[in-house]
């Protein structure tokens, strides 16, 4: 995953300690630059990151320090906070990442506008030759009822000719992208009579499966925005093993917002108007028509699937 260089330069890191008066979190500092790997060849590591669970209090309070609170009191805080989507106290508190991830991950993950981002520049520098290539289990085919997901896993043999082709492709792309900047594996000249094309033309040859790296700053509640999207099962595989990695961060930093953030908001449902009308008449022991109401097929199926215990009381 890392060069020698790159590893010594990790424990340089970790080895360093300076003495501070701001709020710090043990459980962060222990983990503080060490990388947690996704994907196999790709990582999300914490690299700074400022305030936490008491940094968050401290801000709904506009207190001066702790004091005579308790954990209790800080926790039913933080759950308050949360439940009511006070997001204010949450956004004081501020996570900075070093992630490595396929290029087509960082597409969806640029998505979310609300972050600071600098990405390694291929515009500037070689791109190395790493790629993603997902496990046999995980080749699949195209869902019928989800335009942008997966259904059922290829049989082992179809799976290993998609890899196939997927690696075959990967490394021709990456010969032609030497080739185009006319330069060898270690930085040489190919061939001194040629000229070298431009980097930042050379790139478009390579496919989106090959790794990058970014750091990536953002606050903690549009952080929780993002993981309630990503760490979902309906998202997409690759995105979602990021998204756990980064829940395994935010758990040691922010244990009692990780835990109102679970109950309130990852494992809570969203209710519409409509869909309430129908839920209160089906525990009423009324049969409902959901349609009358005006939700629609999808949102009758899956206010079944939340509720499997009404769906008998709905006409449809």
């Amino acid at each position: 995953m890392f060069s020698t260089e790159q590893k010594s330069a990790i424990d340089a890191a970790r080895a360093g300690w300076a003495q501070t008066r701001r709020l710090v979190v043990p459980a962060v500092e222990d983990v503080l630059y060490s990388p947690i790997p996704v994907l196999e060849t790709g990582f999300v590591r914490a690299v700074d990151y400022m305030g936490g669970d008491s940094g968050i209090v401290q801000g709904a309070r506009v207190s001066y320090g702790k004091g005579t609170r308790s954990t209790s009191d800080d926790r039913g805080l933080i759950r308050y906070l949360m439940r009511h989507r006070h997001t204010s106290p949450f956004e004081l508190a501020v996570l900075k990442l070093h992630v490595r991830a396929p290029i087509f991950v960082t597409r969806q993950w640029f998505r979310h506008r609300t972050a600071s981002i600098n990405e390694y520049s291929a515009r500037y520098s070689v791109l190395e030759k790493e790629f993603y290539f997902p496990r046999p289990e995980d080749i699949a085919v195209q869902s019928t009822n989800n335009r942008q997901g997966r259904a059922d896993a290829l049989p082992p043999e179809q799976a290993q000719q998609v890899l196939d082709i997927l690696r075959d492709d990967a490394s021709r792309c990456y010969d032609h992208y030497l080739d185009l900047l006319n330069e060898d594996e270690n930085g040489e000249k190919r061939d001194p009579g040629r000229p070298a094309i431009a980097r930042e033309l050379a790139r478009m040859n390579l496919p989106v499966n090959i790794m990058t790296q970014f750091y990536w700053q953002i606050n903690l509640w549009n952080l929780l925005h993002f993981l309630r999207l990503r760490a979902d099962s309906h998202a997409q595989y690759e995105i979602r093993a990021y998204a756990d990695a980064i829940l395994q961060i935010v758990q040691k930093w922010a244990p009692l917002t990780f835990e109102a953030f679970t109950d309130y908001m990852r494992d809570a449902v969203l209710l519409s108007g409509p869909a309430l009308k129908v839920l209160r008449a089906a525990m009423g022991g009324q049969q409902v028509d959901p349609a009358q109401v005006g939700l629609s097929k999808r949102e009758i199926r899956e206010l079944a699937e939340m509720f499997p215990e009404i769906a008998p009381k709905l006409v449809r």
